[in-house]
């Protein structure tokens, strides 16, 4: 096992936050949404709260010239694929940090925008494992990353056109353009609807309570998923782990997600830990 002292803090996005990203972008919220949505799903972190990653055998390859092709295919070859995919990626990880970490550390995708290890530099860092401990501690470093990267790249005014080819050439490479451009169109043409812009404080608290479902006896607080849309009472998933842990902790019940409700959450989880790889 390998631990990298990086701790987890895993702190989701605020209100502000996420406003601050937009202003920098000059963009609007189904915009950002758009990315994160495609990239991520819209969440930086795992449940166990590391980041969000995915290993890139093809990148480890170039970085490290195929040295490695014949002994550890599975995180080094010429193609790309042989994702494992959720937390299993750390696994991978693990294996090629062993061979080479820095290049390990580069042939990643992290956090809530899949910003590439090896972008640390438009990304605002001195070295990949600068970015990573930062991916580490909350989603709005990584999305500080991200916006730091669209500008220094130029991407940042071909999201601001909506030039969904465009983005996609630029910031995923030359391979399946035109599939990950659909997917890009297809999700802001989703975002047009307002009812389906994610609230930021309820995808902060969906965060907290998938970190918390995890641990010991908390399987009621899992609230489904985060997407950062409250449902209705009776039918929201979300509310009936905000009831869960409400009822638990002896605080009165909400219908309504606000800073409090946040805060308590957040109050509630374990002393963050190091990275772990695999």
């Amino acid at each position: 096992m390998i631990s990298l002292s990086y701790p987890c803090n895993s702190i989701p996005l605020s209100v502000s936050e996420f406003n601050s990203s937009l202003s920098a972008l000059g963009v609007d919220a189904a915009t950002v949404w758009t990315i994160l949505e495609v990239e991520s799903g819209k969440s930086g972190f795992l449940a166990d709260r590391r980041p969000q990653i995915l290993f890139e055998r093809a990148v480890f390859h170039t970085r490290t010239k195929g040295a490695w092709d014949a002994s550890n295919p599975n995180v080094s070859a010429p193609t790309w694929g042989g994702y494992s995919g959720g937390a299993a990626e750390y696994g991978r990880l693990a294996e090629a940090y062993k061979l080479s970490p820095d290049d390990a550390l580069q042939s990643a995708s992290w956090g809530i925008a899949q910003v590439m290890g090896f972008n640390f530099s438009p990304g605002g860092y001195q070295s990949a494992s600068d970015f990573v401990q930062s991916c580490c501690t909350s989603e709005a470093t990584q999305l500080q990353a991200f916006v730091s990267f669209l500008q220094h790249t130029g991407i940042a005014a071909s999201l601001q056109a909506h030039d969904w080819d465009s983005v996609a050439r630029r910031y995923n490479g030359d391979g399946n353009v035109a599939v990950y451009s659909a997917k890009l169109q297809a999700s802001y043409a989703m975002l047009q609807n307002p009812a389906a812009l994610p609230d930021v404080n309820v995808r902060a608290a969906q965060s907290y309570l998938t970190y918390l479902s995890i641990l010991p006896g908390n399987q009621s607080y899992n609230p489904g998923g985060i997407d950062g849309i409250i449902g209705s009472p009776g039918k929201s998933k979300t509310l009936a782990a905000l009831t869960a842990f409400q009822t638990a902790q002896q605080s009165p019940v909400t219908n309504a997600i606000d800073d409090d409700v946040v805060a308590a959450l957040a109050n509630a989880l374990p002393a963050a830990s190091d990275l772990v790889l695999g």
